[in-house]
Formats: structure tokens, C-alpha cells, sequence
């Protein structure tokens, strides 16, 4: 894993940096690959074959299995690019991030209409905020 940062004291949130893009340059080359239909359809009919076929790490291929996108971006993986899996799955980006905050869509929803979620208690780990 990476160095630690000032970035990594924002509860819940991970910061793409330079040192995440070079760790998951291959994942999200993998992502980006999606956005052609024969390699959607390649996928779709045998995910393990296909992820083989990329120099991922044993993490980055589980978590793409698991679509567990927390674990993705922790192994490098950008939302942007993460897209591409959920959007081959045919899921939007609101059900995506509904499951990565362990809310239902609905809740999701709601939580954004009104504003998002509060920056009280979120603001710093050190702190224990």
C-alpha cells in the first residue's frame, strides 16, 4: 500500500492521487475497456477469464468479482473509470454509490437531495471527529 498522506484523516473519503493512479493504472485500463461492446460481452461470459487477461493484483481482481468498488478504490480504482463495471452490470451510479454507503438507492437519494451528508463527524479521523 501507499504512504500515508494528509488526504488519508477524511473519514470515508480516498483522494486519487498520483501514487493511487499508478497503482491502478492496469484496473482502470481494464475498466476503460468496458466501454467497447465485444469486450462487455467477453466479460459478461467469463469474468475470471477476462480479468486474467490484465496484470491486476489478486486484490484488484476480487474486488472486481466482489464488485466491491470500497475495495477497488482502495487498490487504486477510480470512480470514473469503476463506472464502466456497474454500467456493464446495468446499474446506475446512484445504486453504486447507495451500496458503497450501505444505503438503499432510496435513501441515497434522499441523503443527496437534501443536501448530502453532513460535514459534522466527518471531518477529521486524528481528531476523532
Amino acid at each position: 500500500m501507499s504512504e500515508p498522506t494528509d488526504f488519508d484523516d477524511i473519514p470515508g473519503t480516498t483522494v486519487f492521487t498520483t501514487q493511487r493512479s499508478r497503482q491502478g493504472f492496469h484496473l482502470n485500463q481494464f475498466c476503460m475497456s468496458l466501454m467497447k461492446p465485444e469486450n462487455r460481452e467477453r466479460f459478461r461470459q467469463d469474468e475470471q477469464l477476462y480479468l486474467d487477461e490484465w496484470p491486476l493484483s489478486d486484490a484488484q481482481k476480487q474486488a472486481v468479482l466482489d464488485r466491491d468498488y470500497n475495495a477497488a478504490i482502495a487498490e487504486g480504482g477510480n470512480i470514473y473509470f469503476l463506472a464502466k463495471i456497474f454500467a456493464t452490470d446495468g446499474k446506475s451510479f446512484v445504486d453504486a454509490a447507495a451500496n458503497m454507503t450501505g444505503m438503499t438507492p432510496e435513501e441515497y437519494r434522499a441523503m443527496m437531495i437534501a443536501g448530502g451528508r453532513s460535514p459534522e463527524g466527518n471531518r477529521s479521523i486524528k481528531e476523532g471527529r
